[in-house]
């Protein structure tokens, strides 16, 4: 019902919810409470909200209709218990009681009522805005729905300037089966634009060092016709505007990506190009012939990038977030997606939730800093820690940090568990607090992830078919269990450990696996 929406956006604001109103809105609406009105004449006025009073207009009809106050009067009311104005409040309420007995009602229900008023209308939300709103909620949800990735690209527009909102979003989309594209010279735009029905194109305004100005000279430079390469590039764009640290951040984000080569040849190779556009622009700009006939396509066609190595994908990875704020291309936690659903039982999204048992988390370590604590002189860490949902920061006490200053370091991908401060609970943000730190890529090492082989028909697997399987196994020989599921046809899923059979857990044993056995017939699994 919309109605359930209006009430919705008036309850869940922190004065309804520190009072406990939406528990008994929910309770009701339930149906695991009963529904009850102080007197028949409120019945018309509360059974929207189940007897909850949740808007200011309620307790303007309560006054009204029950101690025959005038609109004007019941206005003053709810002015005085939305303010909180204690005295003004007690006059108020003193009134209520006194026309509700000279109405005919009991002093008792009269008082009770009075007391309602005061501790749930001191939250009652304006209803008109609430339906506002509601609307406007509506309304997004449909665009959300109904056009997922328009509404998205607009989401991430908005906050083109907020890495962390950012980030927050695009694994949104993602979870939505959205595709977020690199940015791209020749498809971006200064904001977040759809490029078919699924995918979302980065903006080139998110990318640090790179002004709106050059953005336009680049957006102008490829208007009619798509850029050939990094020569057209340069060629056609106002090198005022775009100098040499606009475009290495460019190549850095990926955006020259379509361009040719790879990002190291292409930072290699913009010394020259540069020095060679500028001259031609002086030229221009002076009126002069220039010195080389030929066009901007033909010395494209013309230019042979330097033969460099090509970054690492660390590296890569690196240069990326430095000048996007995150990763986009890839993770360092991607290798060890498995483990990271396996063993993780928190996200930085919500690393910072207090919790009274201990959490883990796999993340990479972005950044440390090591501090000296002034109350005991002894060494201690803080640290960044990031995966697919963001970044959150952590502690190393002097304890923990003196055993593990050697496995928590800069880019290293971890499987940290921890816990929190008893004097933090039921603070908004609680610091985690790390106790023992692992490298995630020991985990498989040691066995700790295993492999299971699933069949779906409902009775133990052929033997040709468990041969098979074996067989590709022999070929991959490790260090991680192998489990064969199916089910027993009763509903009951049956899972045996082969004896003999270990592999080296990975994408090729998994990709044989599973061009055998289908997609969803093999997955990680933890061990023990």
């Amino acid at each position: 019902r919309f109605d359930d929406l209006v009430a919705s956006n008036a309850l869940l604001r922190p004065g309804p919810l520190d009072a406990g109103m939406h528990l008994v809105f929910i309770r009701r609406r339930l149906g695991q409470e009963s529904v009850s009105y102080p007197h028949p004449l409120l019945r018309e006025i509360l059974e929207p909200t189940y007897g909850v009073i949740t808007y200011q207009e309620q307790v303007m009809r309560i006054a009204n209709v029950f101690a025959g106050f005038t609109l004007a009067e019941a206005d003053v009311l709810r002015k005085a218990v939305g303010k909180k104005d204690s005295e003004l409040i007690r006059k108020e309420l003193g009134r209520f009681v006194e026309r509700a007995v000279t109405a005919g009602h009991p002093k008792k229900l009269a008082e009770e009522l009075a007391a309602q008023i005061e501790t749930f209308g001191r939250y009652g939300f304006n209803k008109s805005h609430s339906v506002a709103y509601s609307i406007l909620s509506y309304h997004t949800a449909w665009l959300k729905a109904h056009h997922p990735a328009e509404f998205m690209a607009a989401l991430l527009s908005s906050e083109i300037g907020n890495t962390d909102k950012v980030v927050q979003y695009i694994n949104e989309a993602r979870e939505l089966g959205l595709e977020v594209l690199p940015p791209d010279v020749n498809e971006s735009g200064f904001k977040f634009t759809v490029v078919g029905e699924t995918r979302i194109r980065f903006g080139l305004g998110a990318v640090r060092n790179v002004g709106r100005g050059a953005i336009d000279s680049i957006l102008a430079a490829g208007a009619g016709r798509r850029i050939a390469g990094l020569a057209d590039l340069v060629e056609r764009i106002d090198l005022r505007l775009c100098h040499k640290r606009v475009l290495e951040s460019l190549i850095a984000a990926g955006a020259c990506d379509s361009l040719g080569g790879h990002r190291t040849q292409l930072i290699a190779a913009l010394d020259g190009l540069l020095a060679e556009a500028q001259l031609r622009q002086q030229e221009r700009d002076a009126g002069q012939v220039t010195l080389f006939g030929d066009s901007p396509a033909a010395r494209q066609r013309d230019l042979v990038l330097p033969d460099v190595p090509e970054w690492s994908e660390a590296e890569r990875l690196a240069r990326e977030k430095e000048v996007i704020g995150f990763f986009i291309s890839g993770h360092p936690l991607e290798p060890f997606r498995a483990e990271v659903e396996l063993f993780g039982t928190r996200t930085t999204a919500t690393l910072s939730e207090w919790s009274e048992q201990p959490v883990t988390v796999a993340a990479v370590v972005t950044a440390l800093k090591r501090q000296i604590s002034k109350k005991t002189g002894k060494e201690y860490a803080r640290v960044v820690l990031e995966d697919f949902h963001g970044t959150a920061e952590a502690l190393v006490f002097p304890e923990s940090w003196a055993r593990l200053n050697q496995v928590i370091v800069e880019d290293a991908a971890l499987l940290l568990t921890g816990g929190y401060s008893a004097r933090d609970r039921g603070e908004d943000r609680a610091p985690f607090v790390v106790e023992t730190a692992r490298p995630l890529d020991e985990l498989r090492r040691s066995g700790s992830v295993g492999i299971a082989l699933r069949w779906s028909a409902p009775r133990a697997p052929e033997p040709e078919s468990v041969q098979r399987a074996a067989a590709v196994c022999a070929g991959h020989p490790g260090p991680a269990p192998v489990y064969i599921e199916w089910s027993d046809g009763n509903g009951e899923a049956v899972r045996l450990r082969a004896r003999r059979l270990k592999v080296e857990p990975g994408e090729a044993v998994v990709h044989a696996l599973r061009s055998l056995l289908g997609a969803d017939a093999v997955r990680y699994v933890k061990v023990g």
